[in-house]
């Protein structure tokens, strides 16, 4: 039973110290941007792993662990703001893997990518055939970038000439499952009324009948019912 309780107060800490410090390393570290922060993060997860399974390691010590190599994380990404050299150092630069639609292959083989690969990457742009590519650049986080060739690129409105509407609102949920998103609400400048008077319209008596509802762009609202509510 000690030794339950021992790894059961050494998972709490170390995901509860785990939990604060990966939100102190910012956004980037928690969507492994880089390469750079991928290992970081790794490093992290490790030292956190090895304070909670093995008992001769102090809990003082694995905890300090953590702080400290979240600490130089943080420093070394705040002088990588202000040096471009080491930024390319440890994140990388992009690599323009087809130029002019001319496939590169130094660039490919010095960002070990092959050709299999590249298919792959190209398919999760919906593009199928290489003949359609202008320009591809492998990014330092392994996304692809993509630009077609014009005569493959989609139209945009503009070049069809199609009147558009300016976006009065950035579309927001405003009902989650019968729960009103308060601080969406509150930021958006509208208040139950408003809602209430929103919801009504769309043929919803009251806020705990709707599933989802979300603010347009236009102002209008979409209100999906909850099932019960839409079979009765």
């Amino acid at each position: 039973m000690d030794s339950i309780w021992e790894y059961s107060v050494r998972t709490l800490l170390s995901f509860v110290i785990l939990l604060i410090l990966t939100r102190l390393s910012g956004k980037k570290q928690l969507s492994h941007m880089t390469f750079f922060t991928y290992i970081t993060g790794i490093a992290l997860g490790n030292i956190a792993g090895d304070t909670i399974v093995h008992k001769d390691i102090p809990i003082y010590a694995g905890i300090t662990g953590m702080t400290l190599w979240t600490i130089l994380t943080i420093f070394i990404e705040k002088i990588c703001l202000k040096s471009p050299w080491l930024r390319d150092i440890l994140d990388g630069e992009p690599a323009i893997v087809i130029q002019k639609g001319k496939i590169q292959t130094k660039a490919m083989a010095l960002s070990k990518l092959n050709m299999d690969d590249l298919s792959m990457l190209l398919r999760e742009k919906d593009i199928f055939s290489i003949r359609e590519v202008d320009y591809a650049i492998l990014e330092p986080n392994g996304q692809l970038s993509v630009l077609k060739k014009q005569e493959n690129d989609y139209p945009t409105k503009k070049d069809m000439k199609i009147p558009t509407q300016e976006r009065l609102y950035l579309p927001t949920k405003l009902i989650v499952d019968g729960k009103i998103m308060e601080q969406n609400l509150k930021n958006l400048h509208f208040d139950h009324d408003w809602l209430d008077q929103q919801i009504k319209k769309l043929g919803a008596n009251s806020v705990q009948e709707v599933f989802f509802a979300e603010l347009q762009s236009d102002g209008s609202v979409y209100l999906d019912k909850k099932q019960e509510q839409q079979n009765g």
